[in-house]
């Protein structure tokens, strides 16, 4: 079934195609746009690579003799293939997440802010369902959408060069985990010690655009304990089939 939304074609450069969606941050849109996207990789012999952002899809093909015009209406064609109660295979991933202050450098900032306790922050962060949009930035960040409207927070007039991987941040309309140590300008208000991104592993990254991710907060001995059992390769992210 073919949807409403009204798509651009546009040649992005020698070898690529860039296809825009809407411009806004949306579940249905995403959820449209990875249908999409695997019907162009199963279609395709000479897409090498399929990108997405929060409305778009890059396609970077492996020969410079591509007919732009032909692959376009190729890629039209295709639309009338993707399905729309096709269900997308997706998991809800379980953080853990220590929102002490230890960690928290922006806690209670934030909360003094927002005019509430910590308490209430840490519970409005970890009741949301965040869907993940794509991954970029850094590898394994992931773009999450679904923040609770009281946690919006501009980010920090100045940057840190440096906060710890695992930081827990929230800037904007966003929040999000660092998968590495690196400069950071946004609100610091917890650290999961899991691995995000892990580059000798067949799937370097746990989650894929479509899950969900959920924050479980832990306490310190918690987090001790995590980092622990990873070191000791008997540790398992929690995860479950989710159709939200």
């Amino acid at each position: 079934m073919l949807s409403s939304y009204k798509l651009t074609y546009t040649r992005f450069s020698e070898q690529s195609i860039l296809i825009q969606w809407p411009e806004k941050i949306d579940p249905k849109i995403l959820k449209d746009l990875l249908r999409y996207k695997e019907n162009i990789l199963k279609y395709s012999k000479d897409t090498i690579q399929v990108i997405n952002t929060y409305n778009a899809l890059l396609l970077a093909y492996n020969t410079f003799e591509l007919d732009y015009k032909n692959e376009i209406e190729r890629l039209k064609s295709l639309r009338n293939k993707v399905i729309a109660s096709k269900p997308l295979q997706s998991k809800l991933w379980k953080i853990p997440v220590c929102y002490d202050v230890k960690y928290g450098l922006d806690l209670e900032a934030l909360a003094a802010a927002k005019n509430c306790s910590i308490a209430e922050l840490i519970q409005w962060h970890t009741e949301a369902v965040y869907k993940v949009y794509f991954i970029g930035f850094l590898p394994g960040f992931l773009y999450l959408g679904g923040l609770d409207n009281r946690l919006i927070m501009p980010r920090r007039q100045r940057p840190r060069p440096h906060v710890l991987k695992g930081a827990v941040g929230i800037g904007g309309e966003q929040t999000g985990i660092y998968p590495n140590a690196s400069p950071g300008g946004w609100n610091i208000i917890g650290n999961s010690p899991i691995t995000f991104f892990d580059p000798e592993s067949e799937h370097p990254c746990f989650a894929n655009a479509g899950d969900s991710i959920q924050f479980v907060a832990i306490d310190l001995v918690g987090h001790a304990a995590i980092i622990e059992r990873i070191k000791n390769g008997n540790y398992k992210l929690e995860s479950e089939v989710y159709d939200g």
